[in-house]
């Protein structure tokens, strides 16, 4: 979910505490009770605002995929110095996710399957469209890549920049402003891989393999 400086709604406070709960425990070990307790009102309460668990756990996971081809191409019409400066915002954008709505990575990962087919069906258009936007934005800073590698490389560095549900307890990292610092580094040094150099007489070029993360 967006990252807010405004005081969440009564909705909004619903659906991170659904998502924690979610991620925590998974989407049949959480009660309509539990996620109502988690906002101080009582589970039926929460019917004033969702149709049920479904009903939310389709709106966590349509909502942050429409947020981030928002996000994604708001950055792209404000852009101001070029494609390299873009593929910055854009990694920074992504970033900011990654670290602050980590329970909606794990609820992709787990539950996506769950939600029904017309669902499903329109995060992964957003995701594609979001991935596009990426695309078109790394040939223009790596104009070596072909469309399918570049498509390949933001699959990749999705994978790296969502790893963050995994990335250890909390202490045992730098904290966030390091972690997003590292993360940055690694996703811009994970497309520079992408581009194989030039063959040199007697040297064996090899091109650096990362697996497509599945479902961005």
């Amino acid at each position: 979910m967006a990252t807010r400086t405004d005081a969440p709604t009564r909705r909004e406070q619903i659906l991170r505490e659904a998502a924690r709960l979610f991620a925590e425990r998974g989407f049949h070990g959480v009660g309509v009770d539990e996620i109502g307790a988690a906002v101080g009102i009582s589970g039926p309460g929460l019917y004033r605002h969702f149709a049920g668990k479904d009903a939310m756990l389709a709106e966590l996971l349509v909502g942050i995929s429409g947020q981030l081809l928002t996000g994604g191409k708001r950055r792209v019409a404000e852009a101001e110095g070029g494609a390299e400066t873009l593929l910055d915002s854009l990694i920074e954008g992504h970033i900011d996710f990654a670290l602050d709505d980590r329970p909606l990575i794990t609820l992709h990962d787990r539950e996506l399957d769950r939600l029904r087919d017309s669902d499903r069906k329109l995060v992964r258009q957003l995701q594609r469209q979001y991935v596009e936007l990426w695309v078109d934005v790394v040939r223009e800073v790596y104009p070596e890549l072909t469309e399918p590698v570049a498509r390949s490389a933001v699959h990749s560095v999705f994978g790296l920049l969502n790893s963050t549900p995994h990335l250890g307890r909390p202490g045992a990292l730098p904290g966030r402003a390091g972690t997003a610092e590292l993360l940055h580094r690694m996703a811009r040094g994970a497309f520079g891989a992408a581009v194989v150099a030039p063959a040199t007489p007697g040297v064996v070029a090899v091109a650096p393999g990362a697996p497509v993360t599945p479902g961005a």
